[in-house]
């Protein structure tokens, strides 16, 4: 993100250099920011536009689980039957049974966030690969 000031100080120079005869686009160039990302910063009635990523609001997706569907993958994750087994399992032998409650991916995703491994023995660690012998 590039604070008001230091958007205005660029503007600046690269208007500068654009009245000196640069054509706009390697004015751009040399400042770092494209042609475009100019025109965006640019604003015909306010001068040059503040960031508004910080303050952008970001809506809850309408397909997002639930606090009740997270809570039954955490019940259901938790019983004996399926505590030491990862998504990739749980999830079939649920739809083996006749119940769906969530995707492979949500299950992971729900394992994830409460810290949960999502195998019996816990991640994996990269196994070290042995080096030929230096002459």
């Amino acid at each position: 993100m590039t604070a008001r000031e230091e958007r205005q100080r660029l503007v600046t120079l690269i208007e500068e250099a654009h009245t000196g005869g640069a054509r706009l686009a390697v004015a751009c160039r040399e400042a770092g920011v494209t042609l475009r990302t100019l025109q965006r910063w640019r604003d015909p009635e306010a001068g040059i536009r503040a960031d508004g990523r910080p303050d952008a609001v970001h809506p809850k997706p309408v397909n997002a689980l639930s606090e009740q569907e997270r809570a039954d993958i955490v019940e259901v994750a938790n019983t004996p039957q399926y505590a030491a087994l990862p998504p990739a399992q749980i999830v079939p032998r649920l739809a083996d049974a006749g119940r769906y409650l969530a995707s492979e991916s949500s299950f992971h995703r729900v394992h994830v966030r409460l810290d949960k491994p999502t195998t019996a023995a816990g991640p994996r660690h990269r196994r070290t690969v042995a080096s030929r012998p230096r002459m």
